[in-house]
């Protein structure tokens, strides 16, 4: 039975090629939406391949997985998959795909149990330094003020959510280059961006030697900052969220003649101070479509034998 090694092959050629076209492709940085479901389809038909790899294996090498894996199929179909003729590699195959399959749900767990723990953290400090006023009800204010020498603002998910400036980004910020703000926080909290962030590290921390997961992760940081910029700039124009940016982070050491080469602040404002055309959006339609089909091939594939035997 060479089907789970074929979906093996699958996954790793899908995990080196994805990643290569994605970062040699013109239209990630003008379509932050587009490019953000495109890595999660890679990442998905990843994933499936070795799922489907784990449960032919685990039928090939255990007649009671087969037996519930196959049970409703015809017995040509099972037949097909040839599943008396294993040898020890399917079990061994079966058992370190379980393994990686749940040590990637333990990472994310740990993932999402630390990004709780901070936010709960977040939000206790916050309570000590603006606390509830007499006559006011928790949770009835949704911006917060706080007294601060740097500017500073952040969005802090919860119930209900919250967006916290200090005073001196209030007293940097001009015009509706706080609504400008605003705006981009919103959007990351609208598209639910922290888990896209969660999952991403629990990948990249579970399996820190494959590089997909570590480029998935760096490009999730950077494509959800695009997004919730451009979601700023379609309320209040690409100029005020540029310098909505500059002046938030102007502090912060990510400008001059020796900047931050971490930082993603400077190609941010650049990029909102010189759009590129959106793509139309019958190409948009096309790129959505071609990434939604990445993770059926996988599947597709496993499908094969039993789509000849029925044939």
């Amino acid at each position: 039975m060479i089907l789970p090694a074929v979906l093996l092959m699958l996954g790793v050629l899908t995990a080196v090629a994805g990643p290569r076209l994605l970062s040699r492709a013109d239209w990630p940085d003008r379509e932050p939406v587009v490019a953000l479901w495109a890595w999660q389809c890679v990442i998905a038909a990843v994933l499936l391949c070795c799922a489907l790899s784990m449960t032919f294996s685990a039928a090939a090498a255990w007649q009671v997985v087969g037996g519930h894996v196959f049970a409703t199929a015809p017995r040509a179909v099972a037949e097909a998959y040839s599943l008396g003729t294993a040898g020890v590699w399917a079990a061994t195959t079966a058992v370190a795909l379980a393994c990686g399959g749940l040590w990637s749900a333990a990472m994310l767990v740990r993932e999402v149990v630390r990004a709780r723990a901070r936010r709960r953290s977040r939000r206790d400090r916050l309570r000590l330094r603006a606390p509830v006023l007499p006559g006011e009800e928790p949770g009835s204010d949704r911006l917060v003020v706080l007294e601060g020498e740097r500017p500073d603002a952040w969005w802090l998910p919860g119930s209900p959510p919250r967006l916290v400036v200090t005073t001196a980004a209030l007293r940097r910020l001009r015009g509706r280059q706080l609504d400008a703000v605003l705006a981009h926080e919103k959007g990351h909290a609208r598209a639910r961006h922290d888990w896209l962030l969660n999952c991403s590290s629990a990948l990249a921390a579970g399996f820190p030697q494959v590089p997909v997961f570590a480029a998935f992760r760096d490009e999730m940081h950077r494509l959800v900052e695009l997004a919730a910029d451009d979601t700023a700039s379609r309320r209040v124009g690409r100029l005020t969220t540029a310098l909505a940016l500059v002046e938030l982070n102007e502090h912060r050491g990510v400008f001059g003649p020796c900047p931050d080469p971490r930082s993603q602040v400077p190609a941010r404002v650049h990029r909102l101070l010189t759009p590129a055309e959106r793509l139309s959006a019958g190409r948009r339609l096309r790129l959505t479509a071609v990434a939604s089909l990445v993770p059926v091939v996988p599947v597709l594939v496993a499908f094969v034998p039993g789509l000849r035997a029925l044939g």
